[in-house]
């Protein structure tokens, strides 16, 4: 006889609700769910139970115990850009957030170690610094003039310049559309398109790889924004959408400034004939989406609030609204974007020379024993 596992309903109930998933989308792979919700007592056999796990993405742990557990924000007052407290977090957000504050932390002691300098520009600008000013810190600090990106063929250079960019000031980057390298947990860009955790030492910065290329390269200079001054938060904003919270505001008119400059924006725009609306033109040219440069027309009074809903509007309408997705590509090409090249040499030279084990090395980089090893046999063991 097979051994069955009493559950109390209500832990069940609680991981259904907590994974955002329905019991008639789990039917096919669970039929008895709608059952375990209402019985007095549910009893699973172990097969059963790991497969709830799985599906729902829930600790098998939390399903032995009398009630849901209570599950904190991974971050102290982390806060949408909508200003308002995270409320539950789906299990893909919360696991990416764990993982990556995993990773900063190891980074940081490991940075410590060394004796690397904090960077001095992490918290160097408050909210109300000249808009102009912080902008043209921020490119110059990555190397970067003003227009830098009408020089570049699209926007997918775009935004491995700027992350090669990054890397290269010790900041960590992430950019990934799934949970760690699990494709069938993907990363939904109306939950978050990215966040910042910042630190003096160890600054991490995410972007949700399921996003939009344009929506990419804005959200990169938004979290860069962030560090300058010196805020984690998580970015959910929509394009067209002003955010509630004084810094957020002003860590998109920076990162608009860095993009988009004021200076050039205004020729170029009066280079047009009056009553053409050239936002696809100028998405092409500075890589950001039609809707980021329909807002800063708008934020510039360039363009009139009716000349702008109607535009947007009719973009949200057409084809072109659709969001182009990242189709994937090559496992190891892609972690360039989920490690990168430089956090992957150090975490290789840190196990090789036994200041970790390389189990700690794995889960640093979201890799296995094989994958690790190729990987890491790719990018070479030059010098990070």
């Amino acid at each position: 006889m097979t051994e069955r596992i009493a559950i109390n309903p209500s832990i069940i109930r609680w991981a259904l609700q907590r994974s955002g998933r329905t019991t008639d989308m789990l039917a096919g792979k669970l039929p008895k769910l709608g059952t375990w919700q209402t019985d007095g007592r549910a009893n699973l056999t172990f097969v059963e139970l790991e497969r709830l796990s799985n599906e729902t993405h829930t600790p098998l742990g939390f399903f032995f115990l009398d009630t849901p557990p209570p599950e904190d924000v991974p971050i102290p007052d982390f806060r949408t850009v909508r200003d308002k407290p995270i409320g539950r977090m789906s299990p893909d957000l919360t696991d990416t957030l764990h993982a990556m504050q995993l990773r900063q932390g190891w980074y940081q002691n490991f940075a410590t170690e060394e004796g690397w300098p904090t960077h001095k520009f992490v918290g160097s600008a408050r909210p109300g610094d000249p808009v102009k000013r912080v902008a043209s810190d921020i490119l110059g600090k990555l190397g970067l003039t003003a227009g830098w990106s009408s020089k570049l063929r699209s926007w997918d250079d775009a935004v491995s310049h700027l992350r090669e960019r990054i890397e290269e000031l010790r900041v960590l980057i992430v950019i990934n559309g799934c949970v760690g390298n699990n494709t069938f947990r993907v990363l939904d860009p109306d939950e978050f398109r990215g966040f910042v955790l910042s630190d003096r030492r160890a600054p991490l910065i995410f972007v949700n790889g399921h996003d939009s290329k344009s929506a990419q390269v804005f959200t990169i200079f938004h979290e860069l924004v962030h560090l300058w001054v010196n805020r984690s938060g998580l970015l959910d904003l929509k394009e067209n959408a002003r955010p509630a919270d004084a810094t957020e505001e002003y860590c998109n008119e920076v990162a608009a400034e860095a993009l988009l400059p004021e200076d050039q924006v205004r020729s170029i725009w009066y280079s047009y004939e009056t009553g053409d609306t050239p936002f696809h033109d100028l998405a092409k040219l500075f890589k950001v989406s039609p809707v980021v440069v329909g807002r800063r027309l708008l934020d510039l009074k360039l363009v009139s609030k009716p000349r702008f809903f109607d535009f947007y509007a009719a973009y949200q309408a057409s084809a072109s609204a659709s969001i182009k997705r990242d189709p994937g590509g090559s496992f190891y090409n892609n972690q360039n974007f989920r490690i990168g090249k430089r956090f992957m040499r150090i975490v290789s030279g840190a196990a090789n020379n036994g200041r970790i084990t390389f189990t700690e090395a794995y889960k640093l980089t979201g890799l296995n024993n094989a994958t690790f090893e190729k990987y890491r046999q790719r990018i070479g063991e030059a010098s990070a």
